[in-house]
């Protein structure tokens, strides 16, 4: 075994050297996807994806002890004051905002602002709670499709549900863990197939809370897997479970991590959508793969099944060593990505093969995590 992985520790020491070298060539503040190589801001400072750089550096940092890296957080961070004060652009996003920033700062130091924050960015998410769906909306305004904002919920939502888990211990306030967990009961009913595949969007009407419409999103089309919805349930429904342990979660997890890994192709790293055409042009989407290799690694040390604690294991680390051999930019100084071959939005065309941060957040994660257990 310890043969085997000793590729995790030349692909920690080759990310950390690469972070290195791109945290002080970053010219912008919040990293979202490259083009041509170089990551571009996301333009917006309340997007979804502005935890995820800043959650990196922090994943490093508590390893290594970079004090630059806890610098550039911690600046971020506090630029983050802006769109949680205004409020009004705030969306169900905040746990990719603030678990990853905030909570974690104050989890490492105890940091009482970092805590409130977090708390507020929890209320925040709870006000979005719909009483008749017992669901979670999305956005405040859709322009990808013609559903109504009103009564839109999204796959993403099950990875934000930890920072409602988070506040109702950190409160004792209970409130925050039941609407958690009506949503979580939510998506399963209404989210994820019988086969284990994955809807992307499900439009509720917001008066009567019933199913209106499902969207296919960023996924091929109403009826398709898109691999990173996968992802999302995979890692959202074992955090739910770790947090409530109820095991309607974890059998859900493992559903979809049963889907997920048996549509892999033999490089072990997903295309965009598993019902879409696959040819060898057809995008990959390795965000997707990292996110459900991080996912799957808390998913095997949650089952006490030994069969299936070994297939999610290994299902992970066949993900993130292909991840790193196959799309890593490491000897590339071209790229300031750490992963080539995300796929952010394919029916758009927007985001083929490029970098996406969150993808290299989740492998920065998923490495985190390997090394750690294998000590």
């Amino acid at each position: 075994m310890k043969e085997d992985t000793l590729w995790v520790e030349q692909a920690w020491k080759d990310t950390f050297e690469k972070v290195k070298t791109t945290s002080q060539e970053m010219t912008v503040s919040f990293p979202s996807m490259t083009e041509n190589g170089i990551y571009s801001d996301t333009h917006k400072p309340w997007a979804w994806v502005v935890g995820f750089w800043p959650g990196l550096l922090w994943l490093l940092y508590e390893k290594q002890g970079y004090q630059p890296f806890k610098d550039i957080a911690i600046d971020r961070e506090n630029i983050m004051d802006g769109p949680l004060d205004e409020f009004i652009n705030i969306h169900h996003d905040v746990g990719f905002m603030w678990q990853l920033t905030s909570v974690k700062q104050y989890e490492l130091f105890g940091n009482e602002q970092s805590r409130i924050r977090a708390l507020r960015a929890a209320s925040h998410l709870a006000s979005r709670f719909n009483i008749n769906g017992r669901f979670l909306t999305a956005w405040n305004h859709n322009d990808v499709n013609n559903a109504d904002p009103k009564g839109l919920s999204i796959i993403d939502s099950m990875m934000n549900l930890p920072i409602l888990y988070w506040a109702a211990e950190q409160l004792d306030a209970p409130r925050f863990k039941m609407l958690a967990m009506a949503h979580a009961d939510t998506v399963i009913q209404e989210f994820i197939r019988e086969d284990g595949s994955v809807r992307h969007m499900v439009e509720f009407d917001y008066l009567s809370g019933k199913v209106k419409q499902y969207h296919g999103g960023q996924g091929y089309n109403e009826d398709s897997a898109w691999s990173r919805g996968a992802s999302w349930a995979i890692h959202g429904f074992s955090m739910s479970y770790q947090y409530t342990q109820e095991i309607r979660y974890l059998e859900t997890a493992m559903k979809t991590a049963d889907f997920f890994i048996d549509n892999l192709t033999d490089d072990h790293i997903p295309h965009w959508d598993f019902r879409a055409p696959r040819t060898e042009s057809t995008p990959r989407d390795t965000s997707a793969g990292a996110c459900a290799a991080s996912g799957l690694l808390l998913l095997s040390d949650l089952v006490t099944d030994i069969e299936k604690k070994d297939k999610y294991q290994t299902a992970a680390i066949n993900i993130l060593k292909s991840l790193y051999e196959n799309y890593g930019t490491y000897h590339d100084h071209t790229q300031q990505g750490i992963l080539v071959g995300g796929t952010f939005n394919c029916p758009q065309g927007l985001g083929i093969n490029c970098s996406l941060i969150y993808g290299d957040y989740y492998f920065v994660e998923g490495l985190y995590k390997l090394k750690t257990k294998l000590g």
